[in-house]
């Protein structure tokens, strides 16, 4: 199930159909709507020498398989920096709200590597990998490999949260391709919220905000596996706050996420 005529069809024209298989509870997988929306912002600022340097998703209501209709406004473009805001229209309401800024690289004084702790977890073929079970896990898993390195599982009843572990596009499903912004986007929030593995029984979690830090430019393919790392601050009152990291086959840190999630047990 290639995602590049998808991605064609953001890049060519306003609405496009987002496909079946896609299915997180009664809304599409939130990772494939964001990265339609960052598909849309590179397609809007055209220009390649303009890297993302940040983004913020704002998950405003259930998205439908179907029509849906995507515009970009470029809020401002300045001598360095271009800032937009791409909207997902369905049933003439906004479903999801991308603001992104892309920006030029400077010369400067300033070097700072004040970067977390890689863990050192086994390589993802010594570990156990998540099966897709169809009426008991969300659809848009079985698009999907993940390994869990440490931590629980979901609905595990544990009594501390988090965990970490190995993700990559399924082989079954996606043919290896280089990994694009878009396919990282949707790679990256395949892992459920940080607080899963202490619900007892399933209940839904849902993101409200997505706000991502883009540091290093991707460079594998979609049949790589990505490190992920999320570390849960702050749960209460039905919301939990969280962020996580993601790094590359060579421990580069690619990206740093926080995440503010409604919570419902």
């Amino acid at each position: 199930m290639s995602l590049l005529p998808l991605y064609q069809q953001v890049e060519q024209q306003e609405w496009i159909d987002i496909p079946s298989g896609w299915l997180q509870g009664r809304t599409v997988f939130g990772g494939l709507i964001a990265g339609l929306l960052i598909q849309k912002a590179l397609s809007t600022v055209q220009d390649p020498a303009k890297q993302l340097l940040s983004c913020n998703i704002t998950f405003v209501g259930p998205v439908q398989q179907g029509q849906a209709r995507l515009s970009a406004e470029i809020l401002r473009e300045g001598k360095s920096v271009t800032t937009l805001e791409i909207r997902l229209w369905q049933d003439d309401a906004v479903q999801s709200i991308l603001v992104a800024s892309f920006g030029l690289q400077r010369e400067s004084r300033i070097h700072v590597q004040n970067l977390p702790r890689v863990p050192d977890y086994p390589t993802a073929e010594q570990l156990d990998k998540t099966f897709y079970i169809e009426g008991l896990m969300p659809e848009c898993l079985q698009q999907f490999e993940l390994c869990w390195a440490e931590g629980h599982y979901p609905m595990a009843g544990s009594k501390v949260p988090d965990f970490g572990g190995w993700g990559r596009f399924a082989p079954s499903l996606h043919s290896n391709r280089d990994m694009q912004l878009a396919d990282l986007f949707a790679l990256m929030d395949v892992w459920p919220p940080g607080v899963l593995p202490m619900f007892k029984t399933p209940a839904p979690a849902s993101s409200l905000t997505w706000h991502i830090t883009y540091l290093q430019p991707v460079n594998g393919q979609i049949q790589e596996w990505l490190k992920y790392k999320v570390i849960t601050e702050y749960a209460e009152h039905g919301y939990s706050t969280e962020y996580a990291y993601v790094w590359d086959a060579e421990n580069r840190l690619i990206a740093v996420l926080r995440q503010t999630v409604a919570v419902f047990a």
